[in-house]
């Protein structure tokens, strides 16, 4: 098996096996690209859970005729802020015509506040079959309206909120793409210091992410997963652009040791495949954790994640080294490595990172306390969070839909944007709506409709409280529990409120299950590559408090600077699964280095060597992957880019701090005792 390892990379770089990897490599992309071209994932955007309430009573609204018809709420008011003026409301009345003519339907209003300041028209529409569809659909009715003097016209609601939010995606999933090839081409050349080897690792993982997006789109067309592509190609360039770092890392370090490029890219591809299959094996079932999530989104992107993730590792394993094997040591101009016959090349005294090792190793607890105490200060952050945004806040950019409803909540009842619906039996309708009528909160409760056979019943509710407050998801609550108790009703609530409390239900059950998994995995990975039990516990928890650390000043960092009140519902469980998960990669990277020198260096000269070697490539890695995580800022919606701040600021932080700092601490304050039940001496690793 060891030969047959060490045969391969020698295959996959000789002077005939690099061009005929190169083309295999070539065929096998111009296949699964053109196989998988034509299929398009899943649009759907189901934020509850499959089997919640919420989305019962969605399934039953499909039944009733009128179930492709949705409410648009139009909101009036006057521009110098007034109150409307006779001839306004005529005006208005007007527009109801235009509205009817262009729909097809019966609209209502205008219908006036009761301090004269603004008007409503519910006008329902025809949506689509798709969010695409739909947002369309709106986009042709806020065109058709004829613009007033005087007034201010906005089209609000559930069908305007969606259309918003995917017109908000118009073009960014492009702009996101360029943004990141820009971050990463920047970032390669400015730590290879080369007009030419940036390219190679560039276009690689390029490729990678390409091929990624046509899988996992026709995975998530077979097995029906919803999930956020942009997050996806994040991952692909973070991670392939993190392991090409590693290998080129290496390579560089083997060419100044052998004067053949080919045998020194092969001890390169062998030294450090372990520690990168480590690392994707580590964050790939993490990820597949999320395959036992309820949120449909958050289960979608755990599968599809993990399949860009195998591309992106096989492409950095097997077509990079042939391509730099074709290019040869002239791709590093024009800072050529040179050989050298004396053997191995120690790492510099002079150098920032060796300075750094050695620093930490003299005094290692005053190191550990140091970088704790900064870990706890950054988890500070977590006081005052909360979780769940409204919809007004769900935009990074204003949006017409928010702004309307912002104008409804300051002159009418802010629940009329997202009205409550209950779907009972006919023959106990009337006393489901006796016995919610009366509850605190509610503002109006009437029937809209039945099914064709007559069994199931429509009942609209009217809030008295905005969408998303902690008052309309008690209304719920509230709701629920009393047509609950109405006999053989079976009386179901649902509709936009259900499902935000639905969806916040959902999130917390799948962060308490998922949470435990993802450190379960991260253990067993470091359990099995280092052979100790003592190094994976206390690895995972310094990752574990770098983590919360992250969420604690990420929290904090929206709110201060970036005036959002909360955290979206999918970021806490995100976040952590990407920062533990990722971070345990330069874990890997690290102690994987530390464990091979200290086997001829002993443990603490050998965390020094290894941080040494390492140092500028993790910091790098590190870099890039944060830059490119910041990328997600530059799509429409918050819960993107409070991702991207959380998982950014966590990665800068657990490349500085804890694997500068931290961990060499650790090392240098248990010693040999980092590796038992093992042991290192005499350049043997031996048990204990």
């Amino acid at each position: 098996m060891t030969a047959m390892r060490a045969r391969f990379p020698d295959r996959l770089i000789s002077r005939r096996g690099a061009w005929i990897s190169l083309g295999v490599v070539l065929i096998a992309f111009i296949v699964l690209f053109g196989l998988f071209s034509r299929v398009e994932a899943p649009s759907g955007n189901d934020t509850a859970p499959a089997d919640s309430e919420s989305s019962r009573v969605s399934a039953l609204l499909d039944e009733f005729p009128d179930s492709d018809e949705q409410s648009v709420i139009v909101v009036a008011s006057r521009v110098d802020a007034g109150e409307l003026t006779a001839s306004d409301i005529d005006a208005l009345g007007g527009l109801v015509t235009a509205l009817d003519e262009h729909t097809g339907l019966t609209s209502s209003g205008p219908t006036v506040s009761e301090d004269g300041e603004a008007a409503v028209i519910v006008a329902p529409i025809t949506v689509g079959e798709d969010n695409a569809e739909t947002a369309e659909i709106v986009k042709d009715l806020r065109r058709s309206l004829p613009a007033i003097d005087g007034l201010t016209v906005q089209v609000t609601g559930g069908p305007a909120f969606g259309a918003d939010i995917t017109s908000s995606f118009d073009g960014a999933d492009f702009t996101l793409l360029i943004v990141t090839i820009l971050i990463v081409a920047l970032l390669l050349i400015i730590t290879y210091r080369s007009p030419v080897l940036w390219l190679l690792p560039l276009v690689v993982v390029a490729f990678a992410d390409q091929l990624a997006s046509k899988v996992t789109g026709a995975l998530g067309s077979w097995l029906g997963l919803q999930f956020d592509a942009g997050i996806i190609s994040v991952l692909v360039f973070g991670a392939g652009t993190n392991y090409a770092l590693l290998l080129i890392s290496r390579y560089r370090e083997e060419l100044a040791v052998n004067e053949d490029h080919r045998v020194a890219l092969s001890t390169a591809w062998r030294r450090t495949v372990p520690a990168i299959v480590a690392s994707n094996v580590t964050v790939v079932l993490a990820l597949l954790t999320l395959a036992l999530a309820v949120i449909p989104g958050t289960r979608g992107l755990g599968i599809s994640s993990a399949a860009g993730l195998l591309i992106a590792l096989a492409a950095v394993l097997f077509a990079l080294p042939p391509l730099l094997a074709v290019c040869g040591r002239k791709v590093f101009w024009p800072f050529v490595p040179k050989s050298s016959a004396t053997g191995p090349v120690a790492p510099r005294r002079e150098s920032v990172w060796h300075g750094i090792a050695t620093r930490v190793m003299k005094r290692p607890v005053v190191s550990l306390v140091g970088g704790l105490a900064l870990l706890a200060v950054m988890a500070t952050g977590l006081i005052g969070t909360s979780i769940g945004l409204d919809q007004a806040s769900k935009f990074r950019v204003q949006s017409e839909s928010a702004a309307g409803l912002e104008v409804l909540a300051a002159h009418f009842s802010p629940g009329e944007s997202q009205p409550i619906f209950i779907v009972a039996s006919s023959d106990r309708s009337d006393e489901v709506m006796d016995a919610v009528d009366d509850l605190d909160g509610v503002v109006r409760v009437h029937p809209t409709g039945q099914t064709d056979d007559g069994d199931l019943t429509r009942i609209m509710v009217t809030g008295e409280y905005a969408p998303g407050t902690t008052e309309s998801l008690d209304l719920v609550t509230a709701l629920r529990e009393a047509v609950h108790d109405v006999p053989d009703a079976d009386a179901l609530v649902g509709g936009a409120v259900g499902t935000d409390l639905d969806a916040r239900v959902g999130n917390q059950q799948d962060l308490l299950l998922v949470a435990p998994l993802v450190l379960a995995v991260c253990f067993i990975v470091l359990l099995v590559l280092l052979r100790s039990i003592v190094a994976p516990i206390v690895l995972l928890l310094v990752n574990l408090a770098s983590a919360v650390a992250a969420i604690g000043v990420g929290s904090w960092l929206s709110r201060v600077l970036l005036d959002q009140p909360a955290l979206d519902l999918q970021v806490p469980l995100l976040a952590f699964l990407f920062l533990v998960a990722l971070g345990i990669d330069y874990t890997i990277f690290l102690v994987h280095r530390a464990r091979a020198e200290g086997e001829s260096l002993g443990t603490q000269e050998g965390m020094v060597h290894a941080v040494s070697h390492t140092g500028a490539v993790i910091t790098s890695a590190g870099i890039v992957l944060a830059a490119v995580f910041a990328a997600l800022g530059v799509l429409p919606l918050v819960t993107l880019g409070q991702l991207g701040l959380i998982v950014g600021v966590g990665v800068v932080v657990d490349t500085l701090v804890v694997r500068t700092v931290i961990v060499p601490a650790l090392f240098g304050v248990l010693g040999d005792r980092i590796w038992w039940p093992r042991s290192i001496r005499n350049g043997l690793t031996q048990e204990s």
